[in-house]
């Protein structure tokens, strides 16, 4: 979040955040968002059972700002479909995985489990589908032999960092747009997502 909101503010996008939500008052992205100047607002998590009211407050809070873009970043609540065909094509999320191999938890240590040579991080739009929404862009790293859960997720964020903001600016400037769950970059069906090597 905070990698994203800084882009906005020195203008290497074209967009700004508008308002950081949380549904922890602890989360240290509220404190940083603060510290930037950028409105933030905290919906507490009333447990499953109260999901419907948890998601009404929620959309309610991004509606007030009249946002763009809904960004997901390090937000661990599985969201209704309900919710998500809300903002169908209006909603991004990253996963540490090369989607679609390893949705879920846990992706860095099932990939050196599994002995996958290669990782990554994938910034696809939302559907109701965990993790399954259209991919735009992968950053793609080396798994080395010697790596640990650890290494691999430090190395992977860092390329977070990177890849999260450029698919912002796609979308700010116009290039990159979701249609009927598909995505399209430059007025090009993306079949399959752009990869960005991080592996030298």
């Amino acid at each position: 979040m905070a990698t994203i909101a800084r882009a906005g503010i020195q203008h290497e996008i074209n967009a700004q955040t508008v308002v950081v939500l949380s549904d922890k008052p602890e989360a240290a992205g509220i404190a940083t968002a603060r510290s930037l100047g950028i409105e933030t607002r905290v919906v507490a998590w009333r447990g499953a059972v109260q999901r419907d009211e948890f998601e009404n407050e929620l959309a309610a809070a991004i509606d007030a700002s009249h946002p763009d873009l809904v960004v997901l970043a390090g937000f661990m609540r599985v969201l209704s479909k309900t919710f998500v065909d809300r903002y169908a094509g209006r909603m991004l999320n990253i996963h540490p995985s090369l989607l679609p191999k390893f949705r879920g938890l846990h992706t860095h240590q099932r990939v050196i489990d599994a002995h996958e040579s290669e990782h990554g991080a994938s910034v696809h739009f939302v559907t109701a589908e965990l993790d399954g929404g259209p991919v735009a862009l992968q950053s793609r790293v080396h798994v080395a032999s010697n790596d640990t859960e650890a290494t691999l997720s430090a190395r992977v964020q860092a390329t977070e960092h990177i890849i999260y903001p450029r698919v912002i600016g796609w979308i700010a400037d116009g290039r990159l747009t979701a249609r009927e769950e598909r995505a399209w970059l430059d007025g090009v069906l993306l079949e399959t997502p752009v990869v960005e090597d991080f592996r030298a």
